[in-house]
Parts: C-alpha cells; sequence; structure tokens
C-alpha cells in the first residue's frame, strides 16, 4: 500500500512563483528525494495561494479523504499579513488539527512554523512567534521551528515581494523540512 504525504497549505506549499511547481515545489522535492531513497510514499501538494487558516478550512475534508499517512500543515503567513488577530490563527490551526485527528486518527501531524522576515515583524504590535510552538506542545504533534530558516529575508533568494521564496529558496526550505519529516517516517517504519 502507498503511504501519501499531504502538505496542506498555502503559496508556499503551491510553489508560487516557481517555473515548474510539479518538480520545484516543497512537496515535489521532498517526494523526489523519497523517490531517491525508495520510501513507499507518495506526496500530494495540496498547496492553495492565498489561503488563510480560515478560508482553507473549507477544502480539508476533500484533502482528508485521501487518508494520509502525514499530514504536514503550513498555514499562518497569509493571516499575518492581512493583520488577522494571533488568536484567530491559532483558534483555526487548532481546529485544523483537531479536525486531521478525528478524521484520520493514524495520521502523524507535522507542523511547520513561518518564520517571518525582519522587514514583517515590525508591521503588527500583536505577538505572533509563539504560536506554532504552543499547537504542537499541546497537540503532541512535530514541528520544523522555521522552514524558510536562511531563506526569510535574504533577498537573493526571495521574489521581488519578498515574500515568495525563488527555486533556490524552496530547496533550502525543503532541505529544512527533511530531518523532521524522515524522522517520522522512521517511528513509523519501526512501529
Amino acid at each position: 500500500m502507498d503511504n501519501k504525504i499531504i502538505f496542506f497549505g498555502d503559496s508556499l506549499v503551491a510553489g508560487y512563483g516557481l517555473k515548474d511547481p510539479d518538480r520545484e515545489s516543497i512537496p515535489a522535492l521532498i517526494g523526489a528525494k523519497l523517490k531517491l531513497l525508495n520510501l513507499n510514499y507518495s506526496v500530494i501538494n495540496a498547496g492553495t495561494s492565498g489561503d488563510t487558516t480560515t478560508s482553507a478550512q473549507s477544502r480539508l475534508e476533500h484533502v482528508l479523504h485521501e487518508n494520509p499517512a502525514i499530514f504536514v500543515l503550513e498555514l499562518g503567513a497569509n493571516d499575518f499579513l492581512r493583520g488577522i488577530s494571533p488568536v484567530l490563527i491559532l483558534s483555526n490551526l487548532q481546529l485544523i488539527i483537531s479536525r486531521v485527528k478525528s478524521s484520520c486518527p493514524s495520521a502523524a501531524i507535522l507542523l511547520l512554523c513561518i518564520e517571518l522576515p525582519d522587514w514583517a515583524t515590525g508591521l503588527h504590535q500583536e505577538d505572533y512567534s509563539g504560536i506554532f510552538p504552543a499547537l504542537a506542545a499541546k497537540n503532541g504533534i512535530a514541528l520544523v521551528p522555521s522552514f524558510l530558516k536562511n531563506v526569510a529575508g535574504v533577498r537573493y533568494l526571495n521574489m521581488d515581494d519578498g515574500v515568495h521564496p525563488l527555486r533556490e529558496g524552496y530547496q533550502i526550505a525543503a532541505e529544512n523540512i527533511w530531518p523532521e519529516l524522515y524522522q517520522i517516517i522512521l517511528e513509523r517504519e519501526t512501529s
């Protein structure tokens, strides 16, 4: 049986700005790595540009019908850019996590933390930094503390908008995610 890894997120998962998202997006890069290692997992890119933690909920049930072995959750950047309250972001992400747990109880969940570039942290007075670690701790799920580490705020790795990575930036992001994802896979294989 083929195990499915679903990447559920926004444009950062969808591969916005890439010439060939089917080969260059984070899910595609992870899929290529899995194939190279002969690991029996297929990757589904369920990223939709512009999604917020609120709007993404409307498509969650459809995605969960795929019965993922691993559910990778990446949302919150668009909420931040639109000034959505950290309390609402946390609440919405908790709703998504709870729905994944109830619909697919055997699925492992990996939460990707958004690291905001320096220019973005001055936009709002509210503190967004604790949302992701708090959710990971409360739900006992894995966390990549900063999947855009060494990418966010690095001009030559991002598009002119300063938000979306270029191909090289997506490659670094995939490498940032891989160790935690691979640990989940190893734990699943040995349990």
